[in-house]
């Protein structure tokens, strides 16, 4: 028989904001705490193929001399996401709704950006592809029984299995057990290199401030930068998790009144410190992995690609630490990119039924219809991926490309950021510190895409 909690989370569209959930928000830290989430599952997508193969790639590349771009790369952007937060809470709206309405030439029934998000969130099916692999990678060097192609597709099975039925707070929890496992076993595998002979010193670390980098390095670094903190997709992802999480209806019916704005403003406050919280998590093992290629591969005269990276730094860990220290790396390196590979098809499942549905080609009102769609999505998906990664077979290529698309959807993403800002002002205006700071976010992405295209192209 069917529970009621089971009963409830089937008749409820989460996307349905009405004035029979409304909440009190908590006042205190404590109370609000209870109610973070988003920021658990934004934080186990985040942490995956950008941080333990790109990053460790750019550490590798370019020694501790670039540990600013992934400082940047994780501070910067987190305010264009919490006004993708706000715009949840204040208006109801899915972001592709909200996309729906930004300014521009329409094509059929969607705006130019509903098409734009469409043609590149397609695009990124070869960056998830190299996640898949390389999460094969590491199953195949734990379990080699199997060849590194089964365990692609033993991959795609695993996030199917757990993604068909879609429910949130299943998803949430998940999410939470990851980032735990994946903290704890990374974490774990940069304190252990200090008992090796690639153990480094806090003075290299601080090397990596003098904003000095190669044409090589700068390329390189343009990728991470697209994929390692909140990437553009997740920032988009965010919206939905916050819908989910019921912050929006806790609000209520977006009606202006006194009442509703004392309780967005409230709810709003805790998504504040629901993005914070998230942001010191991605932050931390980011700093981890990049310090890990930094201290252990830099200096090499031939840096691992493709599936090699991995292997060759579980091979060290072997030759330094032992066996025991291999596992543990593979361990925390398994948690590490299943968690992205898990968190991206759940929102993948959200996102392109509502793109088919802004593009009249779907109901998406129809929560029967979508959640169907949800469950058949959610085995086609990653068994596309898995595809793709065996025909290409190149983790680091695939990644980095979907780190240098994502960098363009970041533009996508600060326009529709500025967009939402401005065009809520009368529903509740922002604070003048948090406005100081969603222009610092600009001018970072900004800033940091036109100095890496001086490097490059100068």
């Amino acid at each position: 028989m069917m529970s009621s909690f089971q009963l409830m989370q089937t008749l409820t569209d989460p996307y349905l904001i009405t004035n029979t959930s409304i909440k009190q928000p908590p006042s205190s830290l404590s109370g609000m705490l209870k109610f973070l989430g988003p920021g658990f599952i934004l934080s186990a997508s985040i942490v995956g193929s950008g941080e333990l193969i790109a990053t460790t790639v750019l550490g590798a590349k370019a020694g501790f001399a670039a540990i600013w771009i992934i400082l940047v790369s994780c501070l910067a952007k987190v305010a264009v996401q919490l006004e993708f937060g706000r715009h949840a809470i204040l208006t109801g709206e899915t972001s592709v709704q909200a996309f729906n309405k930004l300014p521009g030439i329409k094509f059929g029934k969607g705006t130019w950006a509903v098409w734009m998000l469409l043609v590149m969130q397609s695009l990124k099916v070869i960056q998830i592809g190299g996640i898949v692999g390389g999460t094969a990678v590491v199953l195949h060097l734990m379990f080699p029984g199997l060849s590194v192609y089964v365990w692609a597709f033993v991959t795609a099975a695993m996030g199917a299995a757990l993604i068909y039925d879609g429910r949130y707070g299943f998803i949430e929890k998940v999410s939470l057990f990851m980032i735990m496992m994946f903290t704890l076993f990374t974490v774990s595998s940069l304190v252990s290199v200090q008992f090796t002979e690639f153990a480094f010193s806090f003075s290299e670390i601080i090397n990596g401030f003098r904003f000095r980098l190669t044409g090589e390095e700068i390329a390189v670094a343009m990728g991470a930068f697209g994929i390692t903190g909140v990437a553009s997709d997740e920032i988009i992802a965010y919206n939905y998790w916050c819908l989910e999480k019921g912050y929006a209806s806790y609000a209520g019916v977006p009606d202006g009144s006194p009442a509703w704005k004392e309780r967005a403003n409230g709810w709003i406050n805790v998504m504040y410190l629901d993005a914070v919280v998230a942001m010191i998590l991605y932050t931390l093992i980011t700093i981890v992995f990049y310090l890990l290629g930094a201290a252990i591969l830099h200096g090499n005269e031939i840096i691992p690609n493709g599936n090699g990276v991995i292997e060759t730094l579980a091979l060290i860990y072997t030759q330094s630490l032992g066996v025991g220290a291999k596992t543990m790396y593979l361990v925390g390196a398994f948690f590490v990119l299943f968690s992205s590979v898990f968190a991206t098809l759940a929102y993948w499942t959200r996102v392109f039924p509502d793109l088919f549905g802004q593009l009249g080609w779907f109901d998406f009102s129809d929560l029967k219809k979508r959640k169907k769609l949800v469950t058949i999505l959610a085995f086609v998906i990653p068994f596309i991926w898995a595809c793709i990664y065996c025909y290409i077979e190149l983790p680091v290529l695939m990644v980095l490309s979907g780190g240098i698309i994502g960098s363009f959807m970041l533009m996508l993403v600060v326009f529709a950021a500025w967009q939402f800002k401005y065009s809520l002002i009368q529903k509740l205006p922002s604070g003048r510190f948090y406005n100081i700071i969603f222009w610092i976010s600009v001018a970072s992405i900004a800033w940091v895409a036109i100095y890496s295209l001086a490097q490059t192209f100068g």
